[in-house]
């Protein structure tokens, strides 16, 4: 545990309203958000600016005291949760929470690390353009979480992660030094690109304090339709006819298994199938266009499914008829990781393969899930054109300790899924992280030569081990 004596140096640096010690005011923000991981810290530190930032982190490396960075601790792998021998304190970005600027004619915001996701939505909404990342978590994750996540999102098909939209970054690094790299330049070659460094790092090489963000322009007119089809192979085919026909246009592209869509509906009050067959599959698509073109999205989305069920590709399908009706499709999807929790204890996984062999991955893998370990159920959801889906293996029907049971086949499990994964070509985490709870499995199935090159990158930048000790980098023991 952190002594008395070291919280008083950081109440002197930063004054009361920068050092957070009431235990019940710290409880909240030591565990994650699923209730996985439960950490212990003596203090938040909670600095207001940059500078206070690199005060704090450089008296920490003089202390030899670890920091656990976090934002609105909205995260999936328990990567902001402090470590539970009290080891660490919590540094906490929510009080830097100013848009420095925003400008329509350059197309660029620069946010600090505590802008909330939403604050920046409507801030550009405001000034006719938009932030084109949206997520579940959109009202509590903020930008510096996603900067550091390099957070996806439903939009990633046409946009891009996080990473595709950070124009420039500000950050403290490990020895307290300001890389100041906010600058939205289109050529530099000045060596090794700290920013691409520093994205998806998940506080572990530094502290991102602030980010330049590319906007685009605000959304005139838009389609959103339903389609019910037979299997994912034909979604993905409904997929590659709809980018031909309708271009650069493709904002979204949702596949759901109607197991899952049963799930919302018998669950979530006021929701209701947009079409009238239930069809195995389900796909959700959104077509924008920034100017008020003639055709219009709609009339351009119901010729691309006209043609749909001419080659046999659709089922059933549904273009919403006005704004409420569009937000209730988009209710459906963005309520499928409320409605899976009711169901009862669960092993979730946020994975991405090919493109090409996704849809053979969600019926193959799920299958043989339920094979390997009798009376679970399995199914998939998720961003098909992005070749990345959230995979959910569900306990037994009538499991009532979801603790026990994970702690009895979770290992087993999870093994089998990611070997699954692996043996497809693809990534056992598409855009959540690695945090804790995927570290030991990157390192028993990543190649030596990645988990070198994690090691030295992070013993370069953090020589004392101080930043989010115990995130992302195996353990010498894991691989």
């Amino acid at each position: 545990m952190i002594g008395q004596t070291i919280i008083d140096r950081f109440i002197a640096l930063l004054g009361p309203k920068g050092v957070i010690t009431d235990p019940d005011d710290i409880s909240p923000w030591a565990s994650d958000w699923r209730g996985r991981y439960h950490g212990a810290a003596a203090a938040i530190l909670s600095p207001a600016t940059t500078q206070e930032v690199a005060a704090s982190v450089k008296l920490a490396a003089e202390l030899g005291v670890a920091l656990v960075p976090q934002g609105g601790n909205t995260s999936m792998v328990g990567g902001a949760t402090p470590p539970a021998d009290g080891s660490a304190l919590i540094l906490s970005l929510r009080r830097m929470n100013r848009i420095r600027s925003l400008s329509a004619d350059d197309n660029l915001a620069i946010c600090e690390a505590g802008v909330i996701l939403s604050v920046l939505h409507d801030a550009a909404e405001d000034a006719g353009r938009r932030f084109p990342l949206s997520l579940g978590a959109k009202g509590s994750a903020t930008i510096g979480g996603l900067v550091s996540t390099n957070a996806g999102g439903t939009q990633v098909l046409r946009h891009g992660t996080m990473r595709a939209l950070v124009e420039g970054i500000e950050a403290v690094l490990p020895d307290g030094s300001i890389f100041d790299g906010l600058d939205a330049l289109k050529k530099d070659n000045r060596g090794y690109d700290i920013k691409q460094l520093l994205i998806g790092a998940e506080g572990t090489l530094g502290v991102v304090t602030a980010a330049s963000l590319r906007l685009a322009p605000a959304i005139a007119a838009r389609a959103v339709g339903w389609v019910g089809v037979e299997t994912p192979a034909d979604a993905l085919a409904l997929l590659r006819l709809t980018e031909t026909m309708l271009g650069n246009s493709i904002e979204g592209f949702e596949v759901i298994a109607d197991e899952t869509l049963g799930f919302v509906l018998g669950h979530i009050p006021g929701t209701r199938s947009p079409i009238e067959t239930r069809t195995p599959w389900h796909v959700l698509i959104e077509v924008d266009h920034a100017d008020l073109s003639d055709p219009s999205p709609a009339e351009r989305l119901e010729g691309a499914l006209a043609e749909a069920f001419e080659r046999g590709l659709a089922i059933d399908a549904a273009i919403a008829a006005n704004e409420a009706q569009a937000d209730a499709f988009w209710r459906i999807r963005e309520s499928l990781s409320e409605s899976e929790k009711v169901q009862g204890p669960a092993l979730q996984y946020d994975i991405s393969v090919p493109v090409a062999r996704m849809p053979a991955f969600m019926i193959e893998a799920a299958a043989a899930a339920q094979a390997a370990f009798p009376g679970t159920t399995a199914s998939s959801f998720g961003h098909l054109g992005d070749g990345n889906v959230h995979f959910h293996v569900r306990a037994p029907k009538g499991t009532s300790d979801g603790p026990a049971w994970i702690a009895a086949q979770g290992q087993a499990i999870n093994a089998f899924v990611h070997d699954a994964v692996v043996a497809a070509g693809g990534s056992i985490s598409a855009e959540h992280g690695i945090g804790q709870m995927k570290r030991a499995e990157l390192g028993r199935l990543a190649s030596p030569a990645r988990i070198h090159a994690l090691r030295a990158i992070k013993g370069a930048f953090d020589p004392q081990g101080l930043f989010n000790p115990g995130k992302l980098i195996p353990l010498p023991d894991e691989g």
